[in-house]
């Protein structure tokens, strides 16, 4: 075992309390399982597909214009064609839903981690964006990255382009116990690190002014069902599929950042809660939204701020990709 190797094992068994008598063979066998990991997910081969352009070009009004930030799952590494990643996707559906051309922008990089963003901001704040989408945290959970660290970069990235006044939504770091090649126990720290990472970035995002969208275990229940439809050939990234669960639970909450959110009563089990309540509560289900929320014209309460939780449970709809202007300019149809 390389020193690399035992290091990430010593930090996964410390992270779970194991007993100090048990560490010598679990340090093992989470070493094994990391490895073999490792070997079964593939190193990304080449860049995704670039969807960069207008959307909707022949609706009225001008354009809306959509940055999207963050690291592969951002990039929509795992498809091929530049209409089925999230950007595109989501670019569609707002110009649909809006009945607006939408202009977008992918500043997301693969492979980055929270340490990633400042370059990506500076490009993005270049563009003057209505709207920023930022997809992170799975790398800073692989990398074994300090989580106040990765949470610090992002509510930087956050502030910097609220003080822009670009309304920001956050999909918080998805479960990666979901992913096949990663077994038990591994996968249950995988679980642990991801729904702990999930609840500081859903915490300090809404303190930044802006809002998350939980993604936890999105892809989870689909893909125990259908593992070869929802996740990408490296059985790691989702497929295209998978891409438009996670472009479509985000809408939502980027229609209502946009100030076009649709009305409707809450259910039991959303409404406002302290914002920690409100970040636990998130990180378990994916499609959750939070924000920050004022109770008796105050925006904290003993426990601290107050938010809203709103379950979006029918997120689950893949859209149409094949909208008459839906291919960005300067990209032909067999591309798009």
């Amino acid at each position: 075992m390389s020193w690399t190797g035992w290091r990430v094992a010593k930090a996964m068994a410390a992270t779970a309390g194991v007993a100090v008598v048990a560490t010598g063979s679990v340090l093992g066998l989470l070493a094994a399982q990391a490895q073999r990991a490792r070997r079964i997910i593939p190193m990304a081969e080449g860049p995704p597909p670039r969807g960069d352009g207008i959307y909707g070009a022949k609706l009225p009004g001008p354009p809306i214009t959509l940055v999207v930030l963050g690291d592969s799952s951002a990039a929509g590494y795992g498809v091929h064609r530049s209409r089925e990643t999230p950007g595109v996707l989501l670019a569609m559906m707002i110009s649909r839903r809006l009945h607006r051309p939408v202009r977008l922008y992918r500043f997301a990089v693969v492979g980055v981690t929270s340490a990633g963003l400042p370059p990506q901001v500076e490009a993005a704040l270049e563009v003057r964006p209505d709207l920023a989408i930022i997809l992170i945290g799975g790398n800073d959970v692989t990398h074994r990255s300090s989580f106040s660290s990765a949470v610090r970069h992002l509510v930087n990235a956050v502030r910097d382009l609220r003080a822009s006044g670009v309304e920001v939504v956050v999909g918080t770091c998805p479960d990666l116990s979901t992913i096949q090649p990663i077994k038990p126990p591994l996968r249950w720290l995988a679980r642990h690190w991801s729904r702990q990472l999930a609840r500081a970035q859903t915490v300090a995002v809404v303190e930044a002014g802006a809002r998350t969208v939980s993604l936890a275990d999105l892809l989870g229940p689909k893909f125990r069902a259908e593992p070869t439809r929802m996740f990408a050939w490296d059985k790691f990234h989702p497929s295209a599929a998978g891409y438009a669960a996670a472009a479509a639970a985000l809408l939502p909450t980027a229609l209502a950042a946009l100030g076009a959110g649709e009305a409707r009563a809450l259910s039991r089990d959303e409404g406002v809660r302290s914002l920690p309540q409100a970040a636990q509560e998130a990180a378990k289900r994916a499609g959750t939204e939070v924000t920050g929320a004022r109770v008796a014209g105050r925006d904290r309460g003993p426990a601290g701020r107050w938010a809203e939780l709103r379950r979006h449970t029918r997120w689950f709809t893949e859209p149409e990709t094949s909208l008459d202007a839906a291919v960005p300019l300067g990209e032909t149809q067999r591309q798009g």
